[in-house]
């Protein structure tokens, strides 16, 4: 089961991410069944074909309701996922072996999805419900990787309605991080609600526009450096996760301060996105190494993207983990596995193995 689209701000990157996927999966290897979540979280039957779910001039897809409902699974017992339509009793599609979550964000991304699939012991590609739910707070992300001895930059958190109730004392929070900072919605993705900060005075419509994806708001010193970004990939059989090689993001376009959602999805001639990076032989496997260790430490399985700050000095300073990064073939992750010998397609078949490979269960 391809599934994608849900109730996060990210519906739209999910469905381009699953477009990518149901082209990269081979027909005569996989019965492939793709089943979308609205934006109001029903889940429907969707359309298989790949171009359904692409970004077109601008155009942002999305999943809509259908007379086609599904139901999952709903005992450990049971692999038999069904469809309801009205006026008929509940139909089998047949057994489902692995589901491949495409979800970018809350209520998908973030664990909540993850557990649903351990209740019905139904394997699934990526990270499982505590690495998922570290992997999208930012805050406990950060704590975890320094916990673990990662280098990770100075950051404050406002809690829900914390700038609200005294917006003076979070001012003065906020404002020992130094000029520019970054405020970020703790648990989004996609750089949704982001904003950089070069004056005080811009900070509260900066907070504004982070708490309308979510309460939470992490605050984040600007740290001089290159965007770098790292593929990861899980080992098998016990064996330590695999590190492609970085590639970097450079924005091109004066109009966008940052790597912002437009410059993403919608300015592709913004930003250029060049793999492998140029960086000297001794970096790439310091960012390499860190990658690696940043996936162990918060538990990852299959699949995530570690982005991080490359200093003048050539020091590494981890800016997030992802552990559902884009999937389209022209996203960073599977470019850079492409730079690394492993063609899209065949990076879709491994992380199928992947998980039809893992335990159900404690692991």
């Amino acid at each position: 089961m391809v599934l994608f689209g849900g109730r996060s701000g990210e519906h739209a990157i999910s469905c381009a991410t699953a477009g990518g996927v149901l082209r990269a999966l081979d027909p005569q290897r996989y019965d492939v069944l793709a089943v979308g979540i609205t934006p109001t979280g029903r889940w429907v039957l969707a359309d298989p074909d790949p171009e359904r779910w692409a970004i077109t001039e601008g155009r942002l897809p999305q999943v809509e309701d259908t007379a086609s409902h599904v139901l999952l699974p709903q005992a450990v017992d049971d692999r038999d996922v069904q469809v309801l339509e009205p006026g008929e009793l509940p139909r089998a599609l047949g057994n489902v072996d692995v589901v491949f979550p495409l979800l970018h964000g809350p209520f998908g991304e973030d664990g909540t999805l993850q557990g649903m699939l351990e209740l019905a012991d139904v394997r699934y590609v990526g990270a499982g419900v505590l690495a998922s739910a570290v992997g999208m707070d930012k805050h406990m992300m950060k704590l975890v990787l320094a916990g673990h001895g990662l280098p990770v930059g100075p950051f404050v958190v406002l809690a829900p309605g914390e700038f609200d109730r005294d917006p003076a004392a979070a001012t003065a929070k906020v404002e020992s991080l130094g000029l520019p900072l970054f405020v970020k919605p703790a648990r989004a993705g996609s750089s949704l609600g982001i904003s950089r900060v070069e004056d005080l005075a811009d900070l509260p419509a900066a907070i504004q526009a982070a708490a309308q994806h979510d309460p939470k708001i992490v605050v984040e010193a600007g740290i001089v450096g290159r965007e770098i970004e790292c593929g990861v990939l899980g080992g098998h059989d016990g064996d330590r996760a695999r590190a492609s090689l970085p590639g970097e993001i450079i924005v091109t376009d004066a109009r966008h301060d940052f790597y912002d959602f437009e410059a993403k999805y919608l300015d592709e001639a913004g930003v250029e996105l060049v793999c492998p990076a140029d960086l000297p032989d001794d970096v790439v496997a310091k960012v390499q190494d860190v990658a690696v260790r940043s996936f162990e430490a918060v538990g990852c399985e299959g699949l995530a993207r570690v982005d991080v700050f490359v200093t003048p000095d050539g020091e590494v300073v981890v800016n997030e983990i992802n552990t559902m990064p884009g999937f389209t073939p022209f996203s960073m992750y599977p470019r850079m596995w492409q730079a690394s010998g492993l063609e899209y397609p065949e990076l879709v078949d491994e992380l199928v193995r992947l998980a039809l490979h893992r335990p159900t269960g404690l692991r």
